[in-house]
């Protein structure tokens, strides 16, 4: 097998992540092995691989449903909102600069579709499958000249197409057609079909509406998914959780101990890899929302300020917020207090920083012992190390460089030498993503929040986050497997797109 899918969608969050990790997870259980592929990317959500290459979280986690090491050809472009109407473009893992949106599509975009599509000729080079993910729409019909990750990458590598429309949202066969009838010739001609996510109901009251879809089309429908609560998988393009709201919808096991434990992250401007607190979610007894009031601090055993994007622009609406306060009272009475990334560089003295919002010397909330400078280089790290006696792996994704000045070390190595981060009191703050995945050390550090806090709080004892994550891609894979047409999905991914198949006017304008 050599082959090779692009999975499109009607609209951004129509599935598509979902989608192409259900397949990848289908296709390694067959004994097929596939990588994923999205040429490029817009998410604060990102990770770094083994080579200290940055990517999309979306990627590395359909990289692991395809149990294959994530790498930069993976996801050769990722852009990372700095403001609303900039980003940092990261090519092949590294930053190379800061683009308006007007400034990468009109020039700079087309230009990386070369190094787009060598990175997937090497793929298919290497893997049977190839299971890549488009961005929005494809038929964004104003950015289809210079597209590289829909249409563009299809015509180029001749993918065949698969598009997904989220009916939970409700008008999905008119986005199904909408879609197809706004391609030009040449881009119907790849667009195989449809994928129906997120149903509820009788299928059967369904398949008349995709009999009609078929006829107008020409082109038939490879599954309808129902809608499952708590798939939690890693996301994408913004935060899909309400702010009052919990992080994931899926029931965990009742608390071991006698109280719960309340987690209150704030909901910062640019928020980078809120996935941090998913592996707190995950934990029995552990109530996770995300805030964006100084009341609503009040109750919380445990406050996170996560990562940003724009750690001056986050300062200064915890201020605007009356939020910089309620954390600093917060730290001197000795309630627990976490920063990570920009959260912890936040809680430092003060910062200087000439690189990310060039605003020079700014103050910071002062509760840490440590000034923060940021450079021009970006650290990109997959550091290992102890803390609370135990285990910790993570990873490093920033431009600030901090001197700590005072307080415990963190993060140590084997022989007690500080690795990262500081702690004073019940203040904590370190530069590692994802230690808290680290199952005992997680276990310890809310064994020591709940103690500060006065909780009878008792983690559980048998919590694996690693594999509740493989759960959840399992899961996925079931819905492929036993909701789509695998057989008709196997043909497609594996010959391309029928031929003769029906051009649905207008088509793109000229």
């Amino acid at each position: 097998m050599n082959g090779g899918l692009l999975v499109a969608g009607t609209t951004s969050d129509a599935g598509k992540s979902v989608v192409t990790a259900g397949i990848c997870r289908w296709l390694v259980r067959q004994g097929v092995k596939v990588a994923p592929f999205k040429a490029q990317n817009m998410s604060l959500n990102s990770f770094v691989t083994r080579e200290g290459a940055e990517i999309g979280r979306a990627q590395a986690m359909q990289a692991q449903a395809c149990r294959v090491e994530p790498t930069a050809l993976m996801n050769p472009v990722l852009l990372k909102p700095g403001g609303e109407q900039s980003s940092q473009v990261v090519l092949l893992g590294k930053p190379v600069g800061e683009l308006s949106a007007r400034g990468y599509h009109g020039g700079r975009q087309q230009k990386l579709l070369g190094t787009v599509l060598d990175c997937l000729a090497e793929l298919r080079g290497t893997y049977d499958a190839v299971i890549c993910e488009g961005a929005g729409s494809p038929a964004e019909i104003n950015l289809r000249r210079t597209d590289i990750v829909n249409m563009g990458i299809a015509r180029n590598a001749r993918l065949p197409v698969l598009v997904v429309g989220d009916i939970d949202r409700g008008g999905v066969f008119a986005s199904f057609f909408g879609t197809v009838a706004l391609l030009s010739r040449e881009d119907q001609e790849l667009v195989a079909g449809f994928l129906v996510n997120k149903f509820r109901g009788d299928v059967s009251l369904l398949e008349p509406g995709l009999d009609m879809l078929h006829g107008l089309t020409g082109r038939q429908t490879y599954g309808v998914l129902p809608f499952r609560h708590g798939l939690g998988i890693d996301e994408e393009d913004g935060l899909r959780v309400s702010l009052r709201g919990t992080v994931r919808e899926s029931a965990v096991a009742p608390p071991v101990g006698a109280d719960v434990l309340r987690v209150a992250v704030c909901a910062i401007p640019l928020m980078s890899n809120f996935t941090d607190v998913d592996a707190l979610a995950a934990e029995p007894g552990v109530v996770v929302r995300f805030v964006d009031r100084p009341e609503e601090l009040a109750d919380a055993d445990l406050v996170i300020i996560p990562g940003t994007r724009g750690t001056v622009r986050a300062l200064e609406w915890l201020r605007e917020r009356g939020l910089a306060d309620a954390l600093r009272r917060r730290a001197a009475e000795q309630r627990p207090l976490l920063g990570i990334c920009g959260g912890f560089q936040i809680l430092g003295e003060h910062i200087e920083d000439e690189v990310e919002s060039r605003r020079g010397r700014v103050e910071g909330l002062g509760v840490l012992p440590l000034r923060v400078r940021f450079a021009p280089e970006k650290i990109l790290t997959r550091p290992e190390g102890r803390a609370l006696g135990e285990r910790v792996e993570g990873y490093e994704i920033h431009h600030g460089v901090a001197e700590v000045t005072g307080g415990d070390a963190f993060f140590s190595d084997d022989e007690g030498h500080s690795l990262d981060g500081c702690r004073v009191g019940q203040t904590w703050g370190t530069h590692w993503h994802g230690s808290l995945e680290s199952d005992g050390f997680r276990r310890a550090f809310l064994r020591e929040v709940a103690a500060a806090a006065g909780r009878r709080f008792v983690p559980a004892p048998d919590t694996s986050f690693a594999a509740l994550r493989e759960e959840q891609l399992d899961r996925l894979g079931d819905l492929i497997e036993q909701h789509a047409d695998t057989d008709a999905l196997w043909r497609l991914i594996e010959s391309g797109a029928p031929q003769g198949l029906p051009f649905i006017p207008p088509g793109a304008p000229a």
